[in-house]
């Protein structure tokens, strides 16, 4: 009996031993993920940025109009990205401004849709090109900026629309309405404020585009500040500058120019991964 006993302690006790070994190794795997998940989560939140893809996309604000741009990005080294851009963009005249008239009806007056005064032609750019992205300084930690020098230069393609305006005859009666763009015939009724009901909206006038290749470049610094390395939240500001084969006039009293510079601030968001 005495032998039964002393072989039924020495079995609890191995079954203990082994149930506590069990739930320490458990546990010690559980630990070991746990700190795999931590380490993985630093190095998305504050660790060196090697993920090898990217997407994004945004708007500029150009000092001579607006540009909306989509980008992929492919990493060749720990400090160089290349990266393609596609990007469609308008160019304003510095003098254009948009306005309104007020027209005198026998009861009440109308107020015109707005337009702007003299402008001869929309020009509108389709851009494709390819750049690098080098790095200059790393976040540091998840509060950090990172920031990078971007050179950058393609193809574009310079797309002249003729802007219309909606004129009314030359009776003066506001329901009495022509769509017109400025011509050598047409050129005193577009210029007579008196007679502008409005513009005539964005639909007219493609059928009517001229093609104006191009080249175009430019350089500047992009800071993103996004607080995980898998997401982009940058802002950029630089210079660009485009070239066209043939003169472009925007203005009916503006100058006709092939060249284009302008200084630019744009915001930009997106996504990393690695393939």
């Amino acid at each position: 009996m005495k032998k039964f006993n002393t072989l039924l302690l020495l079995l609890l006790a191995s079954l203990a031993l082994h149930a506590q070994s069990d739930r320490s190794a458990k546990k010690a795997e559980k630990d070991a993920k746990k700190l795999r998940k931590i380490s993985l989560f630093r190095e998305i939140e504050e660790g060196e940025n090697l993920y090898n893809r990217e997407f994004s996309g945004g708007f500029r604000l150009n000092t001579d109009g607006w540009t909306g741009f989509l980008e992929m990005g492919f990493r060749k080294s720990a400090m160089t990205v290349n990266f393609f851009q596609f990007e469609f963009s308008e160019k304003k005249d510095p003098k254009q401004d948009r306005s309104a008239n007020f027209v005198q009806t026998p009861n009440f007056v109308i107020s015109t849709s707005p337009f702007v005064y003299g402008k001869m032609n929309n020009f509108y750019q389709a851009k494709l090109g390819i750049g690098q992205k080098r790095l200059i300084g790393g976040k540091g930690n998840k509060n950090g900026v990172e920031v990078n020098a971007i050179y950058y230069g393609g193809i574009s393609a310079g797309l002249m629309k003729p802007y219309y305006l909606e004129l009314m005859n030359t009776d003066g009666n506001p329901d009495s309405r022509n769509f017109v763009k400025y011509t050598e015939e047409t050129k005193d009724d577009f210029m007579d404020k008196n007679m502008i009901y409005g513009a005539g909206g964005f639909s007219k006038g493609w059928g009517e585009i001229k093609f104006n290749p191009g080249l175009h470049a430019k350089m500047g610094f992009r800071f993103d500040w996004a607080k995980f390395n898998d997401i982009i939240s940058a802002l950029e500001v630089g210079v660009n500058a485009e070239y066209y084969t043939k003169k472009v006039q925007i203005m009916v009293n503006g100058d006709s120019k092939s060249f284009f510079f302008n200084a630019y601030v744009g915001l930009q968001l997106g996504k990393r991964w690695n393939k």
